[in-house]
């Protein structure tokens, strides 16, 4: 039976609208730096970053009694506050049925490989608290009549961990806790993108000291380009991901991350060849993933040629239309490209097969007024000739409609609001969409405390690399949180952000401006377009979900000829605008050349195929099969068991990428703790040590 949902409780889901930004505080001082008067502001901690995790790390560190400011690039903008998906999930350990014990969480977590044991550890037992805190500031989470929260099974999820408040709710988490920043008193520094980290003392006593903003409101005539320093001693990294990296991709317009920003300053970044790649709608309307019940209706898909032609093209992959619909199903809990599931008729065959459409030339729909058409030869689609666990999870969910968007309505009508809103009905039309890079799991490598190898510099939310291989869809989320809280925790009990900085660092200030003037030029032949296309285009096409050897040894060497040229000819800008996106594309391109640095070194040490990319080889041990027979241009590497134990490590020395292994950090599961002997460590601060 299907229970219509009132049209005003599916609105206040799904517009969400965001808290008004409070004033913000004037600079202290204004100093003329390298010719130019740079406005000066001072906290004891920045966070750079208003999405769910700097939000969070913000609200703890203000609670403690810290001085701490946020500064972003736009706030609201970024992918917690406008992206979905894997998005839409927290996780909990809590009740029998679904859910365990944080152990057995952790393990979940780690699975895929090259991931810390520790942090995975530190993501599981701080989940509880996460989801209750959410609850206690407001966000909405489903809940049973008797208290117990909803929850359903999501991608490398074998057990049935996340919750959701529909495709909103990493936005309503933004919100919730954007609110409490805003009544705690947490100043915010919006239209602030940062642009470089400052640094003082040598080796291993090297440690932030403050850092360079860009800002539309501090331009001025002495100032052209609104170049404005923020003097703290510690920072909190959290801008999201490089979703600008891919041109195929999922991420909203102008998300740079800090990792560009990061190698600059001589942080370590970690695991940067593990991302996520799934099926989504196309970055020139509305991006959103396609996950969950989108997938699981069963819509029809289909491709149109040049000439407008229709191709029934999953059905050159699959043997059967059981098959092929049961497939389509299980993108909903298996969103993300993995290898291994393009054998045995898998459901990443789909994924193949889509981007073996788009690289043709063809686009790609799915049909929500339409089931899908049979497979030649076969018996037609019905709900009664499905895969076991498919028929018993729309037996369950009540969803046994005759056309994908009424199974769609029944089980997640939001899903359908969602696109309405962007002038896109599901229910009248059909949608585009295409195989997207969506999240990168690698980046800044930091300890159980959020801490880099710099001194003063944490990291959270996804510019952090703890994620390993693969993760639970969600447990991004839940890092964020638990990780923002983490990092406030010990930068609160190490006092250095209990007051205002006061030192004065205007010499290397001023070299900073310097170096900051010196890439930016009036004239030069790299523009941000030139940059931008350069880069998206060899990322999306050398190193998405299909690579080998060849070409990504191929694009290194390009992407470390560009670097070259733009640290001789610097970026060219017209308006001071401009001006920004140069510094941030210079970021980005170095982000490119420390991916494909890593990925290279990965697949010449033998690495094989998992998470995110198969690496594809003549002498690989494993091929995918379609219908048709064998696709012997997919042949692929097994990946090696050894690989899982480590993790690659990328640093910027001087003006060249090294690269390093180290093995994954453990846990000893059966260490217990005892109440007598351990509440003097918590009592003294030496669990921060």
């Amino acid at each position: 039976m299907t229970m219509d949902v009132p049209q005003e409780i599916l609105d206040a889901l799904t517009d969400v609208d965001m808290p008004r930004l409070p004033p913000e505080a004037a600079p202290s001082e204004t100093v003329r730096l390298a010719g130019v008067e740079v406005p000066v502001y001072r906290a004891g901690c920045v966070v750079v970053g208003s999405g769910a995790a700097g939000l969070r790390a913000a609200v703890e560190l203000k609670r403690r009694g810290d001085d701490v400011v946020i500064v972003s690039q736009s706030a609201w903008g970024g992918t917690s506050a406008c992206s979905g998906s894997d998005k839409q999930t927290l996780h909990t350990a809590n009740t029998a049925d679904q859910g365990d014990n944080y152990k057995a969480m952790a393990r979940s977590i780690r699975s895929g490989g090259a991931m810390d044991e520790d942090t995975a550890y530190v993501e599981a037992v701080g989940s509880s608290r996460m989801m209750a805190s959410l609850q206690f500031l407001g966000l909405p989470l489903p809940q049973d009549p008797l208290g117990g929260t909803l929850r359903y099974q999501t991608d490398h999820d074998e057990v049935g961990r996340a919750t959701s408040c529909g495709p909103r709710t990493s936005r309503l988490m933004v919100k919730v806790l954007a609110e409490e920043a805003i009544r705690l008193g947490v100043p915010f520094y919006n239209q602030t993108t940062a642009v470089k980290i400052l640094t003082g003392g040598e080796g291993a006593d090297r440690h932030v000291v403050g850092m360079l903003v860009m800002r539309a409101s501090d331009r001025t005539e002495q100032n052209p380009l609104g170049i404005a320093l923020f003097v703290s001693s510690v920072i909190v990294l959290a801008a999201g991901g490089p979703g600008e990296l891919y041109r195929d991709s999922v991420y909203p317009n102008g998300c740079f991350g800090s990792l560009g920003l990061a190698l600059e300053a001589g942080v370590e970044l970690v695991n940067l060849t593990e991302s996520q790649f799934g099926i989504g709608t196309r970055r020139e309307g509305f991006p959103w993933n396609l996950s969950g019940t989108y997938v699981q209706a069963i819509p029809h898909i289909y491709s149109i040629d040049s000439e407008g032609v229709e191709h029934h093209f999953l059905a050159d992959y699959y043997r059967s239309t059981q098959e092929l619909a049961s497939n389509v199903f299980r993108k909903g809990y298996q969103w993300p490209f993995h290898a291994t599931r393009m054998l045995d008729f898998g459901s990443s065959l789909v994924d193949l097969a889509i981007s073996s459409e788009t690289a043709a030339g063809r686009r790609v729909f799915m049909d929500f007024n339409r089931n899908p058409l049979s497979v030649p030869g076969d018996l037609p689609f019905s709900l009664e000739r499905l895969d076991e666990d498919v028929r018993d999870y729309l037996g369950k969910a009540g969803a046994d409609q005759d056309m994908p968007i009424d199974r769609l309505k029944h089980m997640n009508p939001l899903a359908i609001e969602l696109y309405r809103r962007y002038k896109i009905d599901i229910a009248e039309e059909p949608l585009e969409f295409a195989v997207n890079n969506q999240h990168m799991n690698g980046g800044i490598m930091v300890d159980t405390w959020g801490r880099s190898n710099l001194g003063g510099c944490y990291a959270v939310g996804e510019a952090a690399g703890t994620h390993g291989v693969t993760r639970p869809g969600g447990a991004a989320l839940n890092a964020g949180q638990v990780f923002g809280t983490r990092a406030a925790e010990h930068i609160s009990a190490s006092g250095r952000a209990k007051r205002t900085a006061s030192g004065d660092i205007t010499g290397t200030a001023e070299t900073g401006i310097s170096d900051l003037l010196a890439a930016l030029r009036t004239e030069s032949p790299l523009t941000v377009k030139s940059i931008r296309s350069e880069v998206q285009a060899r990322m999306s096409e050398k190193a998405g979900i299909l690579c080998d050897q060849q070409n990504v040894a191929r694009a290194l060497i390009e992407a470390r000829k560009l670097n070259v040229d733009i640290r001789a000819n610097g970026v060219a800008y017209g308006r001071a605008a401009e001006a920004v996106r140069g510094v941030q594309w210079r970021h980005m391109a170095l982000a490119s050349e420390a991916v494909l640095s890593a990925l290279d070194f990965f697949i010449r040490g033998g690495g094989g195929s998992r998470g995110a990319r198969a690496i594809c080889d003549i002498a690989g041990e494993s091929t995918p099969l379609a219908r048709s027979g064998p696709l012997p241009d997919y042949r692929f590497r097994k990946e090696r068991e050894s690989h899982r134990k480590e993790q690659i490590v990328v640093r910027l020395d001087g003006d060249e990428i090294t690269l390093s292994t180290r093995a994954n950090r453990s846990f000893d599961e059966s260490a217990k703790s005892f109440f007598e002997r351990d509440w003097p460590s918590w009592l003294t601060g030496r669990i921060y040590d």
